[in-house]
């Protein structure tokens, strides 16, 4: 069931946290990496030699998910535990409401030290009283330098997030990887353009993990060993079709692993259904803190600690727009995805779907964007491919364990009726809670169905 919103004061609640001794806590977040592409995860081409290391000593997630598919807004929902609708930051680019804590503002009342090096994109800067440390891909210097200072006698616990640039475009021209061994998944089109796109895509990966490789060195130099707890994760899916801006899987899914040694089993994987949503009562419940009323994230602390295999059974998506709901990059989309469905709600249907990689920049994806126009032209599956990308119905349905690219709409199927129904309904009962005016003025305005004859 969704959740239900709450104008707070948000406070109370408990801990089961299972030591009394305050845990460092590095969040490690990549930019725009998808959940297929590592080695752990059975990717068989991209290399990621430190992930697949971590991967081992940790609990990998096969079913995690972001709340929104764009930088701004998946980082203030993992900040704040809060979804778009209530935090303010829906669309890219954009602030949280004034009064909303945060997870810097938690940790530091715990008694943690609070850092985030790297990326922020986390607005306004004032809501978020971390210490930023600028950090580019390759400067490993800063990261070993907070561990280095924190690991002295006396130090307040840490509460470190490296947040790195890559694999966010535009990628490397850099040799790492020959176009003709890259694998596609199928709602790409083959053409010799996208095979060298994917290339810098996957050498942009494999960089991103030697940053991983240096962080973790460094924490191993000054001996955070078991009382540390590491999460990998990303804020989205990667920057391709059926990516970054969808709420297909390719958007949303996303790598985690947790290592917490002694506390969480190594070598273990988990299918229990976890949104970045979580992770901030995660933490606060991990390091004794009290996760407070009114969130719509809740803990999935016994998941970790092995007392639960299961947590959630739905986990609600939403998408606008890069920009306070502009024309950039404005295709306004909700979701609902289940153990084995999804539901997608596209809240104007008449609207061609564009975004950077249709209109923008070739380093954002125009220049392969071009060669599947090319290619469309002669080859009626590329066409097909080209066409569904771009215009959508109002409503779509997926059987993810049959289809779990997302290709096969089952929305008009006469026997999936019912099951639509309750979508539906499901979808207005959760954008009635979360006071997603805008998405509810869309629905009624665009989507030909009246709830109340359908309940």
């Amino acid at each position: 069931m969704p959740v239900k919103p709450s104008d707070g004061p948000f406070e109370k609640q408990s801990s089961t946290r299972p030591n009394a001794a305050l845990p460092h806590i590095i969040l490690f977040i990549s930019d725009d990496h998808g959940y297929e592409d590592s080695g752990f995860a059975g990717a068989k081409v991209v290399r990621t030699p430190n992930l697949d290391a971590l991967a081992k000593e940790s609990l990998r997630f096969t079913h995690a998910f972001c709340n929104t598919p764009n930088c701004v807004p998946s980082r203030a929902v993992l900040n704040t535990g809060l979804m778009p609708a209530r935090n303010g930051a829906h669309p890219n680019h954009s602030k949280i409401n004034a009064g909303i804590k945060t997870l810097p503002v938690y940790m530091q009342t715990l008694g943690y030290q609070t850092i985030l090096a790297g990326k922020d994109h986390v607005w306004p800067r004032s809501a978020y009283p971390y210490v930023y440390l600028k950090k580019r891909d390759q400067d490993y210097q800063v990261i070993d330098s907070v561990l280095a200072a924190s690991a002295k006698p006396n130090q307040k616990p840490l509460f470190l997030v490296v947040a790195t640039d890559n694999p966010h475009v535009p990628w490397p021209n850099l040799e790492g990887y020959d176009p003709k061994t890259v694998d596609l998944p199928p709602f790409m089109i083959d053409t010799d353009v996208t095979r060298e796109v994917r290339a810098k895509y996957f050498t942009d990966v494999t960089d991103m993990d030697k940053t991983l490789g240096q962080c973790l060195a460094s924490m191993k130099k000054y001996g955070y060993g078991d009382n540390t707890l590491f999460i990998y994760t990303t804020d989205n899916g990667p920057q391709w079709p059926h990516g970054k801006w969808n709420l297909y899987d390719q958007g949303i899914r996303v790598p985690m692993l947790v290592r917490w040694p002694g506390r969480v089993a190594p070598n273990a994987t988990t299918d229990a259904m976890v949104p970045l949503l979580d992770i901030l009562p995660t933490l606060l419940e991990a390091s004794g803190g009290q996760v407070p009323d009114g969130l719509d994230g809740r803990s999935f602390l016994p998941v970790l600690l092995g007392q639960k295999n299961a947590h959630r059974d739905t986990i609600f998506t939403t998408y606008t727009a890069d920009t306070r709901y502009g024309n950039f990059n404005y295709y306004p989309i909700r979701s609902i995805r289940t153990r084995g469905l999804k539901y997608i709600m596209n809240l104007e249907p008449d609207r061609t779907y564009t975004t950077h990689i249709t209109n923008a920049k070739p380093q954002d994806g125009r220049d392969y964007w071009e060669s599947w126009l090319e290619k469309a032209k002669t080859d009626p599956k590329a066409a097909k491919l080209v066409h569904d990308y771009q215009h959508r119905p109002a409503e779509e349905l997926y059987d993810l364990d049959k289809d779990p690219y997302e290709l096969t709409n089952l929305a008009t199927n006469p026997a999936n009726k019912s099951t639509m129904v309750k979508f539906r309904q499901a979808m207005v009962n959760w954008m009635e809670d979360q006071n997603d005016q805008d998405g509810l003025t869309r629905f009624f305005a665009n989507i030909k169905y009246n709830p109340k004859a359908n309940k």
